[in-house]
């Protein structure tokens, strides 16, 4: 798999804005829903709902997940490659960077705190 660095270095400042809260849905921000555990990270590169999950935490999710895969899918075209790998370098990239004490969910498991 082979991504240009400046494409790299674009998903993973994609993340980090996603990360940082930026996207902002039924007054909840990303950070806020990642502090209280509300959403995690997925190792496919999308982020999911903890648990049971109210309107505003799911009008989050899809919104940062629309985002995301308009970008995977860009990324994916000016390189050459599948979604499916940028999803899977954004997921190995998105469980690295997240924050001790949020929720990530590996390949094959399921949620738990970093």
């Amino acid at each position: 798999m082979r991504i240009k660095s400046f494409n790299l270095a674009f998903l993973l400042a994609v993340l980090g804005w996603f990360a940082a809260g930026s996207a902002i849905a039924a007054d909840l921000s990303l950070a806020d829903a990642k502090q209280q555990g509300l959403v995690g990270e997925q190792y496919d590169g999308y982020l999911g709902a903890v648990g049971a999950s109210s309107g505003g935490v799911q009008a989050l999710v899809t919104s940062v997940n629309t985002g995301r895969r308009a970008e995977y899918e860009r990324i994916a075209k000016s390189n050459g490659i599948s979604v499916a790998d940028v999803e899977a370098l954004a997921g190995q990239k998105a469980l690295q960077k997240t924050a001790p004490g949020n929720y990530i969910k590996p390949q094959g498991q399921g949620w738990t705190k970093k």
